[in-house]
């Protein structure tokens, strides 16, 4: 179906018959993508007495509890209520759903036993661009993405310079193919996402931080319609499901 539909101030074009999903879906295996030191994600079918919600077992209906962590476990949406001490939901966080993004690929840089994705990086990339969402695709880039076990492995990581020129751009929406934007053990600093959210003097209440999404080589860098959408959860994350449309 395509469709002309009007964006702020930007008139686009959209062929929504072909989504490009950018998540990492969640199930029930140890090949699940998976981060923070915690066991796979669970998905059994209840059992209350002698009756077990599986139609293989005789039920008449599948009726599955699922068990899993939504910033360990694959694609998912964050709001500052991730690190603030008052309770804040992403479900409420989240208003609106369709952004202008900026799909850029970036092969981090060796600093001393770390990869990190520098301001001049992302500076040289968006150049004069000022994009409602930024999607970061780290290099190189590969399909193992989608089951890799992440705990101790010290990934990739943005700067704390990074996260505030994305900020100061005006950017809303950071979305990025790694467990977090800070580095895997920083004693509790997390100054990437603090810088985003510039938190805690004059909170961005609502940013959004979406990671753990795989963007397939597929997909080039440039800029796309996003649908942002996440699960109604009543947290400070929630599993989502990021897709983007090409501009016709």
């Amino acid at each position: 179906m395509i469709a002309e539909i009007q964006l702020k101030s930007k008139k686009i074009t959209i062929d929504f018959s072909k989504p490009l999903d950018l998540s990492i879906p969640v199930k029930s295996s140890v090949n699940n993508v998976n981060a923070w030191y915690i066991d796979e994600p669970k998905i059994n079918p209840v059992q209350l007495g002698d009756w077990i919600g599986s139609t293989k077992k005789g039920a008449d209906v599948n009726f599955n509890n699922i068990a899993f962590n939504p910033h360990a476990h694959g694609t998912h949406t964050e709001c500052v209520g991730h690190i603030s001490k008052d309770f804040r939901s992403v479900n409420k966080a989240l208003k609106t759903f369709m952004f202008l993004a900026e799909v850029i690929s970036v092969a981090p840089e060796r600093l001393g036993d770390d990869l990190v994705i520098t301001k001049h990086q992302i500076e040289y990339l968006l150049k004069t661009k000022k994009p409602e969402a930024l999607v970061i695709r780290t290099m190189p880039n590969t399909s193992s993405k989608k089951g890799r076990q992440y705990s101790n492995t010290n990934w990739a990581y943005l700067t704390e310079e990074a996260a505030l020129f994305i900020r100061n751009k005006g950017i809303n929406h950071l979305l990025i193919d790694l467990p977090s934007v800070d580095k895997e053990k920083d004693n509790g600093k997390l100054l990437a996402h603090k810088a985003f959210w510039n938190y805690p003097d004059n909170i961005r209440k609502n940013a959004t931080i979406t990671e753990f999404i795989y963007v397939s080589n597929k997909i080039l860098d440039g800029t796309y319609l996003l649908n942002l959408q996440i699960a109604p959860f009543k947290n400070d994350a929630s599993p989502s499901k990021p897709v983007l449309y090409k501009l016709l």
